[in-house]
């Protein structure tokens, strides 16, 4: 995983800007984050969350009573996030720098409190996570209580009468260290419920969003 890391170390302060945030990638954030359906006072992790641009949607979502906790490895992109933060004034967002291939409970110190937070997102990180991404989704999973909503927003090539689009989302995913082909959102369809999964497909079809809960007590 160390490549993606470093490239994305150099362009922390331009990611944003570079990144067709406002284009294209924002419209999965937003549809993934509506769909998990946040209440006042949950606990969401935000996994791989780089600059923080899942934070205002998800600070909105759980309100003042809630809490983020927004988990990257990039001490470059956390940086950021935390300009972000305190440029907003924040006090219920917590960033913590940790390896997601290796998360545990400790990871997180007393961010997590007792009973395992509510929600895990995870957008545009676990197809640059590559083969850490099965590690990082278990640990991430593992943090949550049962019943949990889980939401994995990602990437694959256009599909349709958007295919002209393809050697752009390609090219896009190649400069970021993404794999297009990785379909991440296969590790949240594995271990939910069945008949809770719901997907959605933006920008055509480039965008997939999924959502689903983890299985509840015995």
């Amino acid at each position: 995983m160390s490549s993606p890391f470093r490239r994305y170390g150099l362009g922390a302060r331009w990611y944003d800007v570079l990144s067709g945030e406002r284009a294209v990638y924002r419209a999965g954030r937003v549809a993934g984050i509506a769909d998990m359906h946040l209440s006042d006072g949950d606990v969401v992790i935000d996994l791989g969350c780089g600059t923080g641009l899942n934070f205002p949607l998800l600070h909105d979502a759980v309100g003042a009573s809630g809490a983020v906790i927004g988990i990257d490895l990039s001490t470059d992109m956390l940086d950021v996030a935390r300009r972000r933060v305190r440029r907003h004034g924040w006090a219920n967002v917590r960033l913590i720098a940790a390896d997601a291939s290796r998360l545990d409970a400790s990871s997180l110190g007393s961010a997590l409190g007792d009973g395992g937070a509510d929600a895990l997102i995870t957008t545009y990180a676990l197809s640059v996570m590559r083969e850490g991404a099965s590690a990082a989704f278990a640990g991430a999973t593992g943090l949550l209580r049962p019943g949990a909503t889980v939401c994995v927003v990602d990437m694959q090539p256009p599909t349709g009468r958007w295919r002209l689009f393809s050697p752009l989302a390609r090219l896009a995913c190649a400069l970021g260290g993404a794999d297009i082909a990785a379909r991440p959102w296969r590790l949240l369809e594995a271990v939910a419920v069945p008949g809770s999964v719901r997907r959605q497909e933006l920008r055509g079809g480039h965008i997939v969003a999924v959502t689903g809960s983890l299985p509840g007590s015995a």
